[in-house]
This record gives structure tokens, C-alpha cells and sequence, in this order.
């Protein structure tokens, strides 16, 4: 099905709604109703309706501009946005330790890192925080080790002030579908 600009869609595998605003060959940019453009295959969405839009001219054009200058503010990037915080520590992912081995307790921990990041990348999530402690570093090493094997996403120490220093922040850069 080729679409047109200012059809209204919807995303068939997910939650999401918004409007034509570019095609090229069979790549859909929509503009989902939170006012983010997220690029879609055709066969990934399904016409339900069409929008009528309509220019207000070069000045509401500017003003709006303006306004959102007015609303800027500086500092703190990403404030609004979701936050998945995973406590990685062994009490809070199993009722009791007892009878697991070192090497149990550390694959459990890992196996839940990489779960948790996969369901994050997967609903497009733009931030996980792992918080792994401080200790002797043996869950940290082996996390920065499984983190260097994806490519979408950046990660570093997170704010200490926030999350303590035992923390891991994790950036899911998000790909063009």
C-alpha cells in the first residue's frame, strides 16, 4: 500500500499512531501524536484516515518558534523522559541465596541485564540504569563486557548523587527502522 502525506496511521505490531510526513520507496516517516518523526517499513503500518493540514502562515510559523526559545531551558537534558532502573543485586532478584554458588548468583545477574536492556531496546526505551554496586567489580567488568557487544547503545558510570556509586547509565540510541 503506498501512502501519502498527512495520512493518519497506525503502527501494526505496537501502540503507536501519527501521520504521514515522507515516504521513500517503501520507508514511511510518520510523526507519532507525542510529536516524535520514527521511520517505519509500509508493510509495518495501516491507514486510518487522513489529516488535514493546513499552513497558518509564516508568522504563527515564527511565533511558535519563539515560544519554544521562550521554554528552553538549560541544563538537564532528556528531564521528561522514562527511566528503567534494574537493581541487579542478588536479594532484590530472588527471595533466597541459599544453596546458589558464586557462579550461579553472577549468571543470574548478567542473564537479567542483558534481558532487561534487550526489552528496553525492543520498546525503544532511550534509558536503563543498571545498579550493580560497588564490591570487587566482577559483575561491573562482566556487564561493560556484555554492553561492548551492542552497537545502538552508549553507557557510562550514571550520576552518583542519584543512584550511588555502584550504578551503570546505559543510552539506547534509537536506529532508523
Amino acid at each position: 500500500m503506498k501512502f501519502q502525506i498527512n495520512d493518519k496511521v497506525s503502527v501494526l505490531d505496537d501502540t503507536i499512531d501519527g501521520v504521514v510526513i515522507a515516504t521513500t520507496n517503501n520507508q514511511v516517516t510518520i510523526e507519532t501524536t507525542d510529536g516524535f518523526p520514527l521511520h517505519f517499513q509500509e508493510h509495518q503500518l495501516v491507514k486510518i484516515g487522513t489529516e488535514a493540514y493546513h499552513f497558518k502562515g509564516l508568522a504563527h510559523a515564527k511565533s511558535l518558534k519563539e515560544e519554544r526559545k521562550k521554554n528552553y531551558k538549560k541544563g538537564k537534558k532528556h528531564t521528561n523522559e522514562f527511566v528503567l532502573v534494574v537493581d541487579l543485586h542478588i536479594e532484590k532478584l530472588v527471595k533466597s541465596k541459599h544453596g546458589m554458588s558464586n557462579y550461579d548468583i553472577l549468571s543470574l545477574q548478567l542473564d537479567t541485564a542483558k534481558h532487561k536492556l534487550d526489552f528496553s531496546i525492543q520498546k525503544r526505551f532511550p534509558k536503563v540504569v543498571l545498579v550493580h554496586g560497588v564490591g570487587d567489580g566482577v559483575l561491573k567488568a562482566d556487564i561493560y563486557s556484555m554492553l561492548r557487544r551492542y552497537d545502538n547503545i552508549r553507557f557510562y558510570e550514571a550520576d552518583y548523587q542519584e543512584y550511588g556509586m555502584g550504578a551503570t547509565e546505559i543510552r539506547i540510541l534509537q536506529s532508523k527502522l
